[in-house]
């Protein structure tokens, strides 16, 4: 790894996979478990090209770069776009992750048509009601459909990925109807399905949807939930594993 000065408002974290740190700017979106599930859930293989829509920091790149054969992320927002660049630098990953700083409703100007495997996106999650836009504050605009919406992550999705490619996200279960109905309309067939618990019994604030293009309908697996926390607040075993803090 190496030597990086840190800007105002930053700080260095250990991501807890191959020796790599994370800068993240506390006045922007720090990256969360959201971001961390989506990486670990998708089967990734060597050979794959891989898309983020709306990288943030970029963590999700890094948590995949030594399954695949090379990572996209492209990001709206100049500052996180230049702390991705910064976090690719650091973790001396430039042969493997490409950022770039752009709008991926635009993605017919950044990148090739059908060009990609696979295609993540932690997406912003909530529309934006009328008279809201002016009151919020960055982390919030980045949790909400202020810069892009449903429809252009997946639009986007679709331009971006071959025949056969895989589409995931990680997104809020109660607009699994939309989801599904605008992946339909984009030739994009969801076929895996997990919901996140934040505590065993509790109603699912998250879920985990893999789709793929040009699949038949139908065949949607619906994997056991995810839980996240134990009745104490701790994580569960399963957490666990994937933030590579194993119990011993």
């Amino acid at each position: 790894m190496r030597d990086v000065s840190l800007k105002e408002n930053e700080r260095l974290d250990d991501l807890m996979k191959s020796g790599r740190h994370i800068i993240q700017n506390t006045q922007e979106f720090c990256f969360s478990l959201d971001a961390v599930l989506l990486a670990h859930f998708l089967s990734w293989k060597s050979r794959q090209k891989v898309l983020e829509l709306g990288t943030g920091t970029g963590v999700i790149p890094l948590i995949i770069a030594d399954e695949v054969a090379r990572v996209d992320a492209v990001e709206l927002n100049p500052v996180m776009a230049d702390v991705a660049a910064r976090n690719v630098w650091m973790n001396e990953l430039e042969d493997k992750i490409f950022v770039r700083e752009g709008d991926y409703r635009g993605i017919r100007e950044l990148y090739a048509p059908e060009s990609f495997d696979v295609v993540v996106a932690n997406p912003p999650y909530r529309p934006v009601a009328q008279g809201q836009v002016n009151k919020m504050s960055g982390v919030a605009r980045a949790r909400h459909e202020f810069t892009a919406t449903l429809a252009d992550v997946v639009r986007a999705a679709r331009y971006a990925l071959r025949f056969g490619g895989h589409f995931a996200m990680v997104h809020l279960p109660e607009r699994l109807g939309e989801i599904i109905v605008c992946l339909h309309e984009h030739q994009l067939a969801p076929k895996r399905l997990q919901m996140v618990q934040p505590k065993d019994g509790k109603a699912p604030n998250m879920m985990l949807i893999e789709a793929v293009v040009g699949a038949a309908p139908g065949g949607l697996k619906v994997l056991p939930p995810l839980i996240v926390h134990e009745e104490d607040g701790s994580y569960t075993p399963e957490i666990l594993r994937i933030y590579g803090m194993e119990e011993e």
